[in-house]
């Protein structure tokens, strides 16, 4: 009864919190986009937090050492929102490679398109990929981001696979920077049924860096989804652990 009250009460500070804040950061559209895509970090932050006192949704960073100098960009495991919520805190200032659709959600839509996501325009053929390399330089070398891209392209249930797509390496190889492999079991404790949230400790693995100059996109695609699957394995499920916050 006491995660079924404190998830209700995640969702609803959620769908109240969500649309003011979406208000607050569309009215800093004059910001630089640095600034922007800071505020937007606050949002997440915040909703951390409720997911850890509200719904007993705790976590561990692993892996901090491997972090390298800027530019580089994440690939990590899909498996949960909480993921998403993470790594914009993690490595903020943060630009997602997304969906355009997204952009079009109300107010959510409306505050993430201010973050400075890079884009995916698939009405745009053969040069949708020129035109995610040229954003990725711009918020790469330009803005000073870090970009994260989820190579399974959406959730993928805990214990499964999806397919790993190319773009995130590409992209990495486009801008002649280093992929950081991200992994994590964050499913198991907050898996896509927005009402399913469970107790317990999500640890986050943050691996060695892989160069990606002068290598075979399929090989180099290959060798980072067995890193983050291993990975996974390894980690296995946080549900029902209990920890205190890094």
């Amino acid at each position: 009864m006491k995660q079924v009250l404190g998830n209700t009460a995640f969702l609803l500070l959620q769908a109240v919190f969500t649309p003011l804040y979406a208000v607050l950061v569309c009215a800093a559209f004059w910001l630089p986009p640095r600034q922007r895509n800071l505020l937007c970090a606050g949002y997440v932050r915040v909703l951390l937090a409720w997911a850890r006192g509200l719904c007993g949704i705790h976590w561990r960073i692993e892996g901090r050492e491997n972090i390298p100098p800027k530019p580089f960009v994440v690939l990590s495991k899909h498996s949960s929102t909480w993921e998403t919520l993470m790594l914009e805190s993690l490595f903020a200032p943060g630009s997602f490679v997304a969906k355009r659709e997204l952009l079009w959600i109300p107010f959510f839509g409306w505050g993430f398109a201010l973050s400075s996501p890079i884009t995916i325009d698939r009405s745009a053929g053969a040069t949708a990929m020129e035109k995610m390399i040229a954003q990725g330089r711009e918020r790469l070398f330009q803005r000073g981001f870090t970009i994260v891209v989820f190579p399974e392209g959406t959730r993928i249930a805990p214990g499964k696979r999806g397919k790993y797509k190319t773009g995130g390496v590409r992209l990495a190889q486009g801008c002649d920077v280093p992929v950081l492999p991200v992994a994590h079991n964050a499913g198991y404790c907050w898996p896509r049924h927005p009402w399913r949230k469970h107790a317990g400790v999500i640890t986050l693995s943050i691996l060695p860096p892989v160069a990606t100059r002068n290598r075979d996109v399929t090989e180099l695609n290959a060798e980072i989804e067995g890193v983050i699957e291993a990975e996974v394995e390894r980690l296995g499920s946080g549900r029902g652990l209990s920890l205190r916050n890094d």
